[in-house]
């Protein structure tokens, strides 16, 4: 017999049919369903197809299974931007922990061509997991076609898609309360970029709920937007750092930057201690999201707590169920959140 690992031609399933001593159907069976064979069968089959190396094609395994055996998590942003935020990879490295449990593969899709849409009707998976995304209509279209289920994190309020989610509104109201209660009325506000500062009622956005809950913090103590200076920054450290240096150039500093990104605050903090600004004794900074390097950071960085890789963890859960049938009707997972008092914010 010819040495199959040292040839040039690459081992089949009908190589092993031959070599074993069994049908194509049950050396298939045994790579694909070994439960319908004898255990003797598939264990002469496996060891047939070990010395001739041969290595299973997964597009046809996953073509037999009419599965893809992998999970898409659709990035909020592009590549650049996405993976350079440290909450995006929380919530990714919670996705693909219950995905390696589950044997599944974890594939990343960016914006193709800058469209969703194009993306989704091209990737290669059974589901599909959102990260704060604007789910427009032609992304729901081809979702709907293609039949793949998606759960957002994150994402817009639509009672027909299940969602794991925090108390956006609240949870910012309660970031800029503690900037207000500690007698900050000179305040920064550094939204994401998809942020829009007139109050859209209408709007589910992430970045509209946590507008929504700054309007009604602020208000209280009789101030608007009008009154504070606000800008948007991209969700990394690069941009949070150009963010601070527009304030720097400013006439006048705010006594406290509340931003809606942990990253953003700390790429402000860098930037101000590089200028020779004290935070907090001269400005104070408040994040969002509490990722690990809030505490790191010097000073340590007060901020909203909430669980990226708890929420990745659930979500992917969650569209588990979906794709295996056991959750037909849609399902909302709100998570605790928790404000974070640590020394960037200094009382006046």
């Amino acid at each position: 017999m010819r040495d199959m690992k040292n040839g040039t031609k690459r081992p089949t399933i009908k190589d092993i049919a031959r070599e074993s001593g069994y049908s194509k159907t049950a050396v298939s069976f045994a790579f694909n369903d070994p439960g319908r064979i004898s255990e003797k069968a598939r264990d002469q089959i496996l060891l047939t197809a070990e010395r001739l190396g041969y290595i299973p094609d997964p597009m046809a395994r996953n073509f037999s299974l009419q599965r893809h055996l992998s999970i898409g998590f659709l990035l909020p942003q592009m590549v650049q931007y996405s993976l350079k935020n440290p909450y995006t990879l929380e919530v990714i490295a919670g996705i693909g922990a219950v995905c390696e449990k589950m044997g599944y593969t974890l594939t990343i899709i960016p914006p193709l061509h800058k469209s969703l849409a194009l993306a989704v009707r091209n990737a290669a998976v059974d589901g599909l997991i959102t990260l704060g995304s604007q789910i427009d209509g032609d992304i729901i279209t081809v979702m709907q076609t293609r039949l793949l289920p998606f759960v957002m994190i994150d994402g817009p309020a639509d009672e027909a898609t299940s969602s794991v989610h925090i108390a956006e509104e609240e949870a910012a109201y309660t970031q800029m309360k503690a900037a207000l209660d500690y007698g900050h009325r000179s305040i920064a506000i550094i939204g994401l970029a998809s942020a829009t500062f007139a109050i859209e009622q209408e709007s589910q956005s992430v970045a509209a709920k946590r507008m929504q809950g700054y309007h009604r913090a602020l208000g209280e103590v009789g101030l608007h937007f009008d009154d504070v200076n606000c800008l948007v920054s991209e969700c990394t450290l690069e941009d949070g750092r150009r963010t601070a240096a527009r304030l720097l150039a400013q006439k006048t500093l705010p006594t406290c930057v509340v931003t809606m990104s942990d990253i953003v605050a700390i790429g402000c903090i860098t930037a101000f201690r590089e200028a020779g600004v004290a935070v907090p004794d001269q400005i104070s900074v408040v994040g969002f999201d509490n990722i690990e390097e809030a505490m790191t950071i010097t000073p340590a960085l007060t901020t909203i707590d909430q669980p990226a890789a708890e929420k990745g963890k659930l979500g992917a859960k969650t569209l588990f169920s979906i794709i295996e049938g056991r959750q037909e009707e849609p399902v909302h997972h709100q998570i605790e959140y928790r404000l974070v008092l640590r020394d960037s914010l200094k009382q006046l």
